[in-house]
């Protein structure tokens, strides 16, 4: 009876503390991120993301590792694009500054679609005019294809123009990703998303983490 008293009051204990845990992560269980997300994705956060090799700025191979050492923004575009993807990754770069205004750094990523006409060089170009933190990441059409996969992005070549080989342009999906470090894909943004709307969600993230 006795021993039978002790286990009792230790699982109460026990139970008490998970308790309280609980109410003091205010109520979000094992999502530290609950209060931050608006977002649903299908299969969860852990159906997005994942490990990835392409080439920087620099022609040097890089994972993500490499790469995603900071919460970062990575959008899938490409620098030819007449309309979406400068908007877009200039949305991204202006939501970089502002969190850097409130102390938090976050690294923009810009990865192409596009690896036959943007070279290496061709994305340090852009992503320097761009914002001087965004890094810029291309590979063969096998690392582009694997990482776009991982991201579940989706991206289709159109015809070229007039016959002209070197003018097409490229269909692709155009959510943003939030990963963070030790915790990969956290959340995603639409383009309807204003700069200071995304600075203030992603500085939740960074704030909780």
């Amino acid at each position: 009876m006795v021993r039978m008293v002790a286990a009792v009051a230790v699982f109460v204990a026990i139970f008490a503390l998970a308790a309280m845990w609980f109410v003091g992560r205010g109520g979000h269980g094992a999502d530290q991120f609950a209060q931050c997300r608006q977002g649903q994705v299908a299969g969860g956060a852990s159906a997005i993301g994942g490990p990835f090799e392409l080439v920087d700025e620099d022609g040097q191979t890089v994972t993500e590792k490499d790469v995603l050492t900071e919460p970062a923004l990575i959008y899938f575009g490409y620098t030819f694009c007449p309309d979406v993807c400068p908007l877009d990754a200039t949305r991204n770069a202006e939501a970089a500054e502002i969190l850097e205004e409130d102390g938090d750094i976050v690294t923009p990523v810009f990865i192409t679609i596009d690896p036959e006409r943007d070279t290496p060089e061709v994305m340090k170009e852009y992503t320097d005019y761009m914002h001087p933190r965004m890094i810029g990441l291309s590979g063969s059409p096998e690392q582009v294809k694997a990482a776009s996969q991982a991201y579940r992005t989706y991206y289709k070549k159109q015809p070229a123009e007039d016959g002209d080989e070197e003018y097409y342009l490229v269909d692709h999906s155009t959510f943003t990703y939030l990963t963070l470090p030790g915790h990969g894909f956290v959340e995603y943004f639409r383009r309807d998303v204003s700069a200071a709307d995304m600075a203030q969600r992603v500085g939740c993230f960074v704030e909780n983490m």
